[in-house]
């Protein structure tokens, strides 16, 4: 079941909303945590014994954890404990049959080996993330473990940001899980980013998807330059309105069900270095890989060397975070390299640098790098990025030309929605016109996005697949 989708917005969520204010208070958790499993097991239900299995594990070891600190090294090991599950399940699941693939490659007689072929548990990149942190905030002391089973179960399977994000640490909703109250405001401010969200999937990213598809499908080699590069930018567009699409739908639903969760998105387009691009880009995951691996590792506190060192590693794990393939690896190294060239001595030069300067040099770089992150393997992405420079079907072709006057009211469109314009406008406006405007636009972006999925056919989200 996906946001957007019909069911979604006229069964699933109004009964849900129902269920869970007609519910009293001190049971809502419980309500809610039944109405999670439901959405995760509505189209895969096997795997709900997964998710179960990692709230009983990471409960278990916090528990063990908050009631050893005078016994550190049994701590450590329920901390190693939880590590070691979440991490094998995210190793098993995720990257086994990468693993097999390579190694039989590289070593024939290895050949008793073979791929599964199990599919991903939808979320698990995702959640496997939380629970850790959980456990590792109860070691580090920042937080105390929960004592109820409940309210741990429902923080791992929230619904809004189950599948896709953004990753909710636990630390940050602690007092929420217990503590919250529901109000209006909150509510209709909650639908209001529900319905932007909705709007940025199903207006935007589907409609700009429909020429990325067009490009993907061609031969690398057959490309145009004109057509490598309008391809790579209809990706850009439709990844950022898609997956910030769904943060904004997953932050509106957790508001209506009264938590609040930190923005995952912040006008990236607009960033004038790699540095400021991933404090603007799925800052969740920036933010996690921070906090558990760059800083313990030393951050840039131990001299250059071990920054870079630092900046390597997690590049090379946010990389492989996002899919089993060597072009999520090279994605990564891709981006470290940049940030490590930054880090030394790039970003004085691009802070003193005229800002279309280095505004261009990031957008550059970002769309060489979704040329690599968009393509199913290392050789079509390769192929990919030299038809952008000129190794296809010469400069332009005519479908090329065609297809970017078809487009370039979309394109237009995308172009200022990815600007903070639109939202300083709305800032300026006083709190009556603000909340009468607000209210019209939601109902008429509900109805329009209702319009398109009626015909829609199969909409999924693009981190689905993460």
């Amino acid at each position: 079941m996906v946001f957007s989708s019909i069911l979604f917005l006229f069964l699933f969520l109004p009964l849900s909303l129902g269920i869970y204010y007609v519910t009293p208070r001190r049971w809502r958790n419980f309500a809610l945590l039944l109405l999670n499993l439901v959405f995760y097991g509505w189209g895969e239900p096997v795997y709900i014994c997964i998710m179960i299995f990692s709230i009983l594990v990471d409960y278990a070891n916090g528990w063990i954890i908050e009631n050893n600190r005078h016994r550190p090294k049994v701590a450590k090991g329920a901390l190693l404990c939880s590590l070691v599950a979440n991490l094998g399940m995210l190793l098993f699941f995720k990257y086994y049959d990468f693993i097999v693939t390579n190694l039989t490659a590289l070593f024939p007689g290895l050949d008793f080996l073979h791929p599964l072929g199990i599919s991903l548990p939808i979320g698990i990149s995702f959640y496997t993330f939380q629970t850790m942190s959980y456990t590792i905030d109860v070691y580090w002391g920042n937080v105390h473990a929960q004592k109820n089973l409940v309210s741990f179960g429902t923080f791992v399977t929230l619904f809004p940001q189950l599948i896709a994000g953004p990753i909710v640490k636990y630390k940050d909703v602690d007092d929420q899980l217990t503590n919250r109250r529901e109000n209006v405001d909150q509510f209709a401010a909650g639908i209001q980013t529900f319905v932007c969200g909705l709007a940025k999937k199903v207006l935007l990213a589907n409609n700009i998807g429909a020429l990325w598809e067009v490009y993907k499908a061609m031969d690398p080699q057959n490309l145009s330059v004109l057509g490598a590069w309008l391809g790579v930018v209809a990706f850009a567009f439709q990844i950022y309105f898609d997956f910030s699409g769904y943060s904004d739908m997953a932050i509106g639903l957790g508001r209506m069900f009264g938590f609040e969760f930190k923005i995952n998105f912040n006008y990236p387009y607009i960033s004038r270095s790699i540095t400021e691009f991933w404090r603007r880009w799925h800052i969740s995951l920036s933010s996690w890989f921070r906090e558990y691996v760059y800083i313990p590792l030393g951050g840039n506190r131990r001299g250059k060397l071990k920054t870079y060192r630092n900046i390597l590693i997690v590049w090379l794990l946010t990389g492989i975070w996002h899919g089993a393939a060597w072009n999520f690896l090279c994605w990564g190294l891709f981006f470290a390299l940049f940030l490590m060239l930054e880090k030394a001595f790039l970003l004085k030069w691009l802070e003193r640098a005229p800002a279309l300067l280095s505004h261009a040099y990031t957008i550059f770089l970002v769309l060489i790098s979704w040329a690599l992150f968009a393509q199913d393997d290392m050789g079509m992405a390769v192929r990919y990025i030299r038809s952008m420079f000129g190794g296809g079907q010469g400069l332009y072709a005519g479908a090329d030309l065609y297809r970017l006057v078809s487009y370039l009211p979309l394109l237009l469109i995308l172009v200022v929605a990815s600007l903070p314009l639109g939202r300083r406008l709305y800032q300026r406006l006083k709190p009556d016109p603000r909340f009468a405007l607000a209210m019209v636009l939601c109902a008429a972006g509900l109805v329009v996005c209702t319009a398109y999925l009626v015909d829609a056919s199969y909409n999924p989200f693009l981190y689905f697949r993460f």
